[in-house]
């Protein structure tokens, strides 16, 4: 199983789209406190349509707990990276790592021990950002890729 980390999520809406990615690739949501929203907050069930029941969802008080749950390696999608999220393998029980929105991952997170290395997914020059929950499913597909979409018919 491959797992998304989503750090102190702000947008109820992108978390219900991540919600819906999680249950369509098998993956384990990871959520870390503090949430900016309720679960039950309407923008997130919307979001996630009726797959909040075949979603893999958890919230955890702080990042120590979230990463205790993931076996294999972290990688810390940044703006801030060399590395595209292409470059590296990925291997069962993976985590990736996302920010919050807007700001992205803070320092003291990237640098934190358990994470294995920072990766990027390229896009043009002059532009912030993604969107969280695109970010999230780019690197998860490419994940999922490289393990032969296990599980997938």
């Amino acid at each position: 199983m491959l797992h998304v980390i989503f750090f102190e999520p702000r947008i109820a809406g992108n978390t219900g789209n991540a919600i819906r990615l999680s249950a369509c690739t098998g993956s384990m949501l990871h959520l870390v406190e503090p949430l900016c929203f309720e679960m039950e907050d309407s923008k997130l069930r919307r979001a996630g349509l009726d797959y909040h029941d075949l979603a893999h969802v958890k919230v955890h008080p702080n990042l120590e707990d979230a990463l205790a749950d993931i076996p294999g390696s972290i990688w810390a999608f940044t703006g801030q990276a060399e590395t595209f999220h292409t470059d590296i393998q990925y291997a069962d029980g993976d985590g990736l790592l996302f920010g919050p929105e807007p700001t992205g991952l803070p320092e003291e997170v990237m640098s934190h021990p358990r994470v294995t290395s920072r990766v990027r997914i390229p896009m043009l020059p002059g532009v912030r950002s993604l969107n969280l929950a695109n970010s999230a499913s780019i690197g998860l597909y490419e994940a999922w890729r490289q393990l032969g979409f296990n599980a997938a018919i």
